[in-house]
């Protein structure tokens, strides 16, 4: 008996390799081209993290001409989640990292590589374990699990490294006769890596990102195939990598110590291995300390979060890309109105400490992605947002979409755009003060800034009354009125000339314009006046003037 023998008795339906081999051909891309993989398990919510290895793993695919592919890791099917696939391939979709091929919904995908869920290819790695079987690289290991925890307890007791090697690997030495007659006594096992390795010599490995590690030779006996027949992690990405192309894999720092079994299954199986490339986690400050974003304690670290705040998932993309490369805020701000697609990310400029995870920063970013849309796409986007999150908001926008229109695209378009929308949930208390029905539900409460005195309020807003508001004026027109209106009440026309003077005057027109904002909405701080007033309508203003003189 041989290991042939005992191969063909794990294994007697399976296909060889040679089969996998030309149904999954090398592909044919241009010279240079990257393929990348976001590879998760549907074990939970989208983590932040994981979206950021899709942002940097689609990037660099797609400016090499390359390919961006999902693939399931389901091998783990204890720890799985109801409809944990779905959610993986919606968030990907809503954040515009929807793959080049892989997994589109639960059950079905797109691409010639398939399947890309780990499930559903069982006999593809039988196949590759009956074939290490046959080349002496694999065994079946008949330990229980009272006697594998036994191991440890001794291994953690003489401080000794855990795990099944040398001398506590003691099925690699049963011999092939032995074995054999064990399986047909219906003995459970599973199969492990016969590993080649020895912990005294060192391997040099380059990580495009991390740059040039050493690391100990793998001499664990890791399992590849478990009991019920499916693989481990680090058995199927190997077939998996090797047969789909792959040929970068971009994953979190936390993997980079499983390195040299990596490059030693890809060794001993005879693929060619991937370049590794691994990023380090995005960080937050706790009390004066960095730490991991925590699935636990920190909403943002959830995917969902972002669409519950109703931050566009372009602004989110965009922070990321900013936090992978330290040079992504001089491009944008070289380059303000260009696509993200434009900006050449590099592996080797990524952080190798991890980038600290900052809200203000992406709220920032997000104002400015916003004040990019036009009133249309702002319209959409937030009444999308407010039917899922905002009833309050969504009536508004669907009772009246012209006015709504018109509200939403107050200075936007401008040279200078209104930044004063950082997220959806934000649209609600910025316009609502442009709805009459809603201005007047509640007591106002005029909140006056430097001319504050009751009756020269009164009797400036009466002046502008009578005398200077015609809602056919100009801006120029309009603006001009004002600094009369100013003139007659003892206040400079322009601020420069109250700041050489300041004993001559009242105050300055700011001070009058701000008192007529106040009286029309509010509020002391909005976007331009002149087309706050155009949208209103002169009977809206009237009316608020009038009211504000009352109060």
């Amino acid at each position: 008996m041989d290991y042939k023998d005992l191969a063909n008795m794990i294994f007697p339906d399976v296909k060889d390799i040679s089969y996998y081999e030309e149904k999954y051909p090398r592909r044919e891309l241009p010279e240079g081209a990257i393929v990348t993989r976001f590879a998760p398990s549907p074990t939970g919510f989208v983590h932040i993290g994981g979206l950021y290895q899709s942002v940097i793993a689609k990037k660099m695919a797609n400016q090499t001409g390359g390919v961006f592919f999902l693939r399931i890791e389901d091998t783990d099917q204890k720890r799985e989640v109801e409809n944990g696939v779905t959610d993986i391939v919606t968030s990907l979709k809503e954040f515009g990292m929807a793959p080049d091929e892989g997994m589109i919904d639960d059950k079905n995908y797109i691409g010639n590589y398939g399947p890309y869920k780990q499930s559903l290819r069982k006999e593809i790695y039988q196949a590759y374990a009956k074939y290490l079987i046959e080349k002496g690289c694999a065994y079946p290991c008949f330990c229980k699990s009272e006697e594998l925890e036994e191991m440890r307890n001794k291994q953690e007791a003489a401080k000794e490294r855990t795990g099944y090697y040398g001398v506590w690997s003691k099925c690699r030495h049963i011999p092939v006769n032995e074995q054999i007659e064990k399986i047909k006594n219906g003995e459970e096992y599973i199969l492990r890596f016969k590993s080649p390795g020895n912990p005294e010599k060192k391997i040099k490995h380059h990580d495009v990102i991390k740059g040039n590690v050493d690391f100990p030779e793998n001499d664990q006996d890791i399992v590849i195939i478990k009991s019920d027949g499916l693989p481990t992690y680090h058995f199927a990405h190997a077939v998996d990598d090797h047969l789909m192309g792959t040929t970068h894999v971009i994953r979190g720092d936390e993997w980079l110590s499983s390195v040299p079994l990596h490059l030693q299954l890809f060794q001993v199986l005879g693929f060619k291995a991937p370049k590794y490339a691994h990023i380090a986690p995005i960080m937050k400050e706790d009390n004066g300390a960095k730490r991991k974003l925590s699935k636990r304690k920190d909403p943002e670290a959830a995917v969902s979060y972002y669409a519950e705040a109703g931050i566009p998932e372009a602004a989110v993309d965009e922070y990321l890309l900013n936090i992978a490369n330290s040079n992504f805020e001089q491009w944008r701000r070289q380059n303000p109105d260009a696509k993200m697609e434009e900006f050449e990310l590099q592996l080797n400029k990524m952080s190798v400490s991890g980038a600290l995870f900052d809200m203000v920063k992406l709220l920032d970013i997000s104002k400015r992605v916003i004040s990019k849309y036009t009133a249309v796409e702002v319209y959409e986007k937030a009444l999308a947002w407010a039917r899922n999150h905002s009833e309050e908001l969504k009536n508004l926008l669907e009772n009246d979409k012209e006015y709504a229109l018109k509200v939403l695209g107050i200075e936007r378009g401008n040279v200078k755009p209104r930044r004063d929308i950082a997220k959806w949930s934000d649209v609600k208390d910025n316009i609502i003060y442009m709805y009459d029905e809603e201005f007047f539900k509640n007591e106002q409460q005029y909140e006056f800034q430097k001319i504050n005195d009751k009756e020269e309020i009164r009797n400036i807003i009466n002046s502008y009354i009578e005398k200077y508001y015609n809602p056919e004026d100009d801006k120029e027109t309009w603006f001009s009125k004002i600094k009369d209106l100013s003139e007659e009440f003892g206040y400079a026309r322009e601020t420069k000339e109250y700041k050489q003077n300041p004993e001559n005057y009242k105050g300055h027109v700011g001070d009058v314009s701000t008192v007529i904002r106040i009286c029309l909405t509010a509020r002391s701080n909005t976007p331009d006046m002149y087309e706050i007033m155009n949208v209103l309508g002169s009977e809206s203003i009237i009316k608020r003037l009038q009211n504000a003189v009352k109060k």
